[in-house]
Formats: structure tokens, C-alpha cells, sequence
């Protein structure tokens, strides 16, 4: 039988359809003890980025509840002495052995890297006693076994919080925030399997435990769809590929390299995302005029007639299985070869001496501007056609880059941007990025002083429905935001 609901849900109307939200903050930490009813011990599986954030954000917003939050790690493991440092020890009882630690707790939460996931699924759930909730920050696990013909046990929930940010915003957040209610790092929850039938209780309550303001619902299926995608369109390999191709292209225009950075990538991550974030995608058109505005559409249009391809394709390939099961195996192949560069251009270094200059002016770059939003709009249509929530697809699409990944490439370059996501966004974004970065090249800017922006373009993006549905989103964005040093 369903327990009774610990947290309200709000109705929010979307152009087209109605969700469903659960407003988050620190006022409903007293409501945690009753969301995590019968949960003695959390295990925090990992110590990478979302495991080191939430484990943190879990001890301290459970302190006084009596639950334990105990890290669990492969033997030997080097990390032993990282989460030592942030006061989870053997010593004190708060981290041990992995599958000790899963044996022994009552809400387990998997956050080691996504091949281990599907390389440890099945003996992760035979350690796990029956009636407990095993928990995922991310659906890839649920999309490999997909591909191998398995299932999750039958006698455990299965339940996925999903924060939308890398895990050093889901800390860094929490902590700017703590003496401001409602900040933190917006989170996706879905329910796989309710066995307890207290399986949304825990996966709010998990939520909201670790700073979520707002947190959406949508299934595992749909996170690692959109999720998988959205790394390998806008958020990373997207961002990546228009800011090399713009640069270059500005420097072929007689810009020098620091101007050529500043127009690209410094205009991405500085007044194209602030516009973005403040007034939504119609903003860009709107703070532009004449010329310019000319300029932007010639390029929108452009970019998005040769980017919906590559969305569709990304989007296919994910939905079959093939990327996910290409991320394992070049898991397995990454432990013999060392990672390539991202950041290894002139333009990346040139950028490392630019960013230490704090009075330059970034304009608004009506071109870099064009070219960005085609991607963002291609995977916002893409997204919607397959049927994925208007909650979701503004969040995966332009909230988390404009107001969560992007201020990390501002302040510390493409380089801890991309390598401070997980292996499964790294391996997408080095897959994807040259191709979008080709697009940029090859399909919009031989022509994007002699092909006109369509009027019926023009309409088409002003009455884009995705100008409403951002803006119901963004009333729901975190009341403090990130400041990244």
C-alpha cells in the first residue's frame, strides 16, 4: 500500500500540457525524517564528483535524525583517504567496503562511474537485502541492461534522483546557500520500481536532502534519454564545437586571437547565457537590432537546419543502445589510453589569458549567438517530438548550461567543463563535438553573409512555444546563483 505523501505537489501549466513539481528548501528538512521513514543507513556508493557532493549534502541535512551516511568503496581504494579528509572514515564508521556498506544499508545510492555500473549491477543487487531502495543519479545503468536483457530484483525499490549539474555545483551550491532557503541544484526524480510503496516519499525526500529547490518527475527511461543527448548536443560537445568554429572563423575575419575568443567563447558563456538566463532565448533576438539581428537569424536559421540531423541522430543513437553500449566499451579501452585534450588549441590558451583580465567588455555576438541557440533549439524540438516533458527538456536543454555548467567554462575553460562531467558526458562530448564543430564550419559560415533568414523563420522562433515553457521554468530556478572562483 502507497504511503501517505510527505511532500506537496504544485500544478504548473505548461503551453500544451500540466506537470507536476515539488518545491523544495530548507523549511522541508523537517519533513526528512518522515520521507526517509525506516531508513537507519544511506550508502553512498563512489567518490567521484556526485557521490563526494551528496554524501556531504546528505550528512548535513540529516544531522540529528538518526541516519547514518556511510561512503562505500572498492578495497585499497585510494579514495579511502579523499573521503577520510571530509570526515567519512573507517575510524568513525562512516565509510567502509562497497558491498559491506550496500549489505548493510537500507537506501543505497549508486554513484560510481557508469561502466562500473554495468559491470557491477547484478552483484550490487544480490548484496542488497530485501525491502531496500537502490538509488541512481543518472538512468545509464537501466539503459545497459536494456541492451543485456536484465532486470532489477524484484524485492527492492528502484528510484533515480537526477541533479541537473555536475557535482561540484550540487555542493558549491548547497553551501553558498546556506543561509538563503531555495538554493541548490534544480533535480529530476523517477520511480523505476515501488515495492515499499514509499518509493516517491524517499526519492523527494533524497532530493530535497541534498539542496534540490525544485525538483521534477520523469522516469529513468526519460532522464538517461535526455540526459545522454543533451551532453552531446548543447551542454558540452555543443558549446565546445561553437566556440572553436566561431573563433577561428573571427580570426579569418582579421580579428586577433584575443578578440576572436572574446566574440566566441567568452561571448557564450558571459551576455548570450545571461540574456538567456534572465529574459529566455527571445532576449538574444530582442537586445539586438538592424544589422545584427539580421545577422543572428541568418545564422539561427542556418545552424539549425544543418543541426537537427545531428540531434536526431545523437537522439536515435541513444535511444537504441548503440551509445550507450559504445561508452562501455570505450571505458574498457580508456584504462590502457590516456584521454585526449580538449583544451589543447592555441584558442584555449589564448582564452587561459584572456579570462585573467576581469574589465574586458564581451559583446552580445549576434553570429556565436546564431549559431549556439540552433543547436539548443534543434535538441528543445528533438527532445519534445519524442515526448519528453517541458520540465525536462528546459532543464537538460538551457537552464543547466546557461545557469550551471556554463559559469564553470567561464571561470576555469572547455577543459574542467568537460572533464568534470562524468566518463559517459567525456567520451560524448569527443565523439560529438567535431561534428558540430564540422556543421559550424562547413554548412554556416560559407554562407552566412549571403543566405537571408526567412520571414516565416523569423515568426516561427518568436512563436516558438519553448519562449512560454522556459519562463515557467525559470520562476523555479535557485534563489542563489552559483559563483564559481
Amino acid at each position: 500500500m502507497a504511503a501517505a505523501p510527505v511532500f506537496e505537489k504544485r500544478e504548473i501549466r505548461f503551453p500544451d500540457t500540466t506537470e507536476h513539481i515539488v518545491v523544495g528548501g530548507r523549511d522541508k528538512f523537517h519533513l526528512l525524517q518522515k520521507a526517509f521513514l525506516g531508513v537507519r543507513q544511506i550508502g553512498v556508493i563512489g567518490w567521484a564528483s556526485q557521490a563526494t557532493a551528496q554524501a556531504q549534502n546528505l550528512r548535513d541535512s540529516l544531522e540529528g535524525f538518526g541516519i547514518s551516511v556511510v561512503v562505500g568503496l572498492r578495497q585499497g581504494s585510494p579514495s579511502f583517504a579523499k573521503a577520510a579528509a571530509a570526515g567519512f572514515s573507517v575510524e568513525n564508521g562512516t565509510a567502509g567496503e562497497m558491498f559491506d556498506v550496500i549489505a548493510r544499508s537500507d537506501h543505497v545510492l549508486i554513484l560510481i562511474a557508469d561502466a562500473a555500473q554495468a559491470e557491477l549491477y547484478d552483484p550490487i543487487q544480490q548484496a542488497m537485502r530485501p525491502g531496500a531502495c537502490l538509488g541512481f543519479s543518472h538512468g545509464f545503468v537501466l539503459a545497459h541492461m536494456k541492451n543485456v536483457v536484465a532486470r532489477f530484483r524484484d524485492d527492492i525499490d528502484v528510484i533515480g534522483v537526477c541533479p541537473k549539474g555536475m557535482g561540484a555545483s550540487v555542493r558549491l551550491l548547497y553551501q553558498q546557500g546556506k543561509e538563503e532557503n531555495g538554493a541548490g541544484i534544480n533535480a529530476s526524480y523517477a520511480i523505476e520500481q515501488d515495492v515499499s510503496g514509499n518509493a516517491e516519499n524517499l526519492a523527494i525526500g533524497w532530493a530535497i536532502a541534498i539542496g534540490s529547490p525544485t525538483v521534477f518527475q520523469t522516469t529513468l527511461t526519460n532522464e538517461y534519454l535526455s540526459d545522454i543527448s543533451g551532453e552531446r548536443g548543447t551542454l558540452l560537445a555543443g558549446v565546445w564545437a561553437v566556440s572553436e568554429g566561431m573563433n577561428d572563423y573571427f580570426i579569418g575575419e582579421g580579428s586577433l586571437p584575443q578578440e576572436a575568443f572574446i566574440r566566441s567563447a567568452m561571448s557564450i558563456t558571459g551576455p548570450i547565457s545571461k540574456k538567456i538566463s534572465d529574459g529566455g532565448l527571445r532576449a538574444i533576438a530582442d537586445g539586438l537590432s538592424g544589422e545584427e539581428q539580421d545577422r543572428f537569424f541568418r545564422t539561427l536559421q542556418l545552424g539549425y537546419e544543418a543541426a537537427m540531423p545531428i540531434v536526431e541522430q545523437i537522439y536515435n543513437e541513444v535511444l537504441s543502445g548503440r551509445e550507450v553500449a559504445g561508452v562501455v566499451d570505450q571505458s574498457n579501452a580508456l584504462k590502457k589510453h590516456p584521454w585526449t585534450r580538449v583544451d589543447g588549441t592555441k584558442m584555449w590558451r589564448t582564452g587561459q589569458e584572456v579570462r585573467k583580465n576581469t574589465n574586458i567588455e564581451v559583446p552580445l555576438e549576434p553570429a556565436t549567438a546564431g549559431a549556439y541557440l540552433a543547436i539548443m533549439l534543434a535538441q528543445v524540438d528533438v527532445l519534445r517530438a519524442n515526448g519528453h516533458p517541458w520540465s525536462e527538456v528546459i532543464n537538460e536543454t538551457i537552464i543547466e548550461a546557461t545557469d550551471s555548467l556554463n559559469p564553470y567554462m567561464a571561470a576555469r575553460g572547455i577543459q574542467y567543463l568537460v572533464d568534470n562531467c562524468s566518463t559517459t558526458a567525456r567520451l560524448g562530448a569527443r565523439k560529438w563535438g567535431p561534428q558540430f564543430r564540422q556543421m559550424v564550419v562547413g554548412d554556416i559560415l560559407p554562407k552566412i553573409n549571403t543566405s537571408p533568414a526567412d520571414q516565416s523563420f523569423r515568426d516561427w522562433f518568436y512563436n516558438h512555444p519553448v519562449h512560454e515553457a522556459h519562463r515557467v521554468c525559470s520562476q523555479f530556478k535557485p534563489s542563489v546563483s552559483i559563483s564559481v572562483q
